[in-house]
Parts: C-alpha cells; structure tokens; sequence
C-alpha cells in the first residue's frame, strides 16, 4: 500500500487525488499515534542509509520529545517508509492534508500548517520537525500546546499575534469546515470570532497580541478554551 507521499506522487501524476484516509482526521494520524505504540524490532538505532535527509540522533530526538526510543523507531520507520528521501515539501503536504478534507478547501489551512510543522523555515518537513511537533500535540502540557497554537497564528513570526493574521487563520479553518457544519455558520462568524478573542487577549489595547498575553488570556478563560478545543482536531 502506498503511503501519504507516495500517494501524492501518484496523484500529481494522474492530475487528481487520491484518497487515501478517513475523512476529516490529519494526515499525519497514518504515521504518529499507532505507529508510535507498535512493537519495535532489534533495530537500536535508526536507519539512515536509504534517505537524502538523515535525522538526528535517537538520543537527542528522545530528549527533545516525550516518545520513548521503541516509539521514535517505530514512527521513523513509518515516515522513511511513506516518504524515503525524509523530507516533505509544502506542495505534497497540502495534497496531502486536502485529501483527508475533501468536504471544503484546505489549501490555505494546510500552508499555515505546513509553516507551524517547518521548524526552520527550510521549506520542508523534515523528520524531528514531525516528530517534535507530533510529540507537543499528542503529549504536551496545555502551555506547551498554547505555545504551539501562538506559533501557528504569528503567521509571520515576529512574536506577536495581529489580528489580521488571527482572521486568517479562522478564515482558513472555516473554509475547511465551517461551511459544512450544522447549525451553517454565518460568513461574518470569523471576524466575530477574532473581535471576541483579540477584546479579550489584547490587554494593553495596543493592537496585537503578545505570547505572554495569549498565554495568560487562553489559561484563565474557559470559553477560550473551549473555542480553540473545538479546532484540536485540525491543529
């Protein structure tokens, strides 16, 4: 069976998607939570002979993530297996992530986070930028994860949060799902949205949104909370 980018190649080549997971859940589900609680071979460390990119050490990805060494060989197995030259780049990625989204438009979604998963800024997902951000959403402390989700809105990453960048973000996720839930969403709710969060966040009025604001503001406010829980399944 083929995997996330071997099935984006053969979809580029056929000029059309292949389907290839349930609908509504990330494309990285094929390769983080089952594959990290597999049963992991006599491998001790990670083999690195048939990719372009060779990740980092095992003991260093231990450290930086909360996967024991079992996991992290595992999850490498399955990455170097759906992707062999271990790199993604943002064009497989958004083919990708639209397929498992295919009710609306994702595109715009999955660039932001591509961006948010790109470490470095290289242009490409590498393994431990996988692995680390896997690692933060599936195990972290709610700060680390808030930590994550300001990473994802400062679009920019000059540390603080505009409130144009928050809309487009929202806009982004709505045009992925809000048009395609129940009650409809009205087209304006995204702006409403961002209004309601930036009157609540920006505490010193003076137009963005800093981490220790977004930190302090998301922590102490339930329906903030509760809203940005309602996005988890496509953070």
């Amino acid at each position: 069976m083929r995997g996330p980018c071997k099935h984006a190649a053969a979809a580029r080549q056929r000029g059309r998607p292949d389907l290839s997971g349930k609908e509504g859940r990330p494309a990285t589900v094929s390769f983080s939570a089952q594959d990290a609680s597999g049963e992991d071979s006599s491998d001790s460390e990670l083999e690195l002979s048939t990719v372009r990119h060779q990740p980092e050490g095992l003991d260093q990805l231990q450290a930086q993530t909360k996967f024991t060494k079992k996991e992290l060989q595992s999850l490498y197995r399955g990455f170097k297996n759906e992707c062999p030259t271990g790199l993604v780049d943002e064009d497989t990625f958004k083919l990708i992530y639209s397929q498992f989204f295919p009710q609306g438009d994702a595109t715009t979604y999955a660039h932001f986070l591509f961006n948010a998963f790109d470490a470095d800024g290289n242009g490409a997902i590498r393994f431990e930028d996988f692995v680390v951000g896997l690692s933060i959403l599936l195990r972290g402390t709610v700060h680390e994860k808030l930590k994550w989700a300001f990473n994802l809105y400062d679009i920019n990453k000059d540390g603080y949060i505009t409130k144009e960048e928050m809309l487009a973000i929202m806009k982004s996720i709505y045009d992925m799902m809000g048009r395609h839930t129940y009650p409809i969403l009205r087209e304006d709710a995204p702006l409403e949205h961002v209004e309601r969060f930036f009157q609540k966040m920006d505490r010193n009025q003076d137009g963005v949104v800093t981490i220790d604001e977004f930190l302090e503001t998301c922590q102490k406010d339930e329906n903030i909370m509760s809203s940005m829980q309602l996005f988890e399944n496509v953070i």
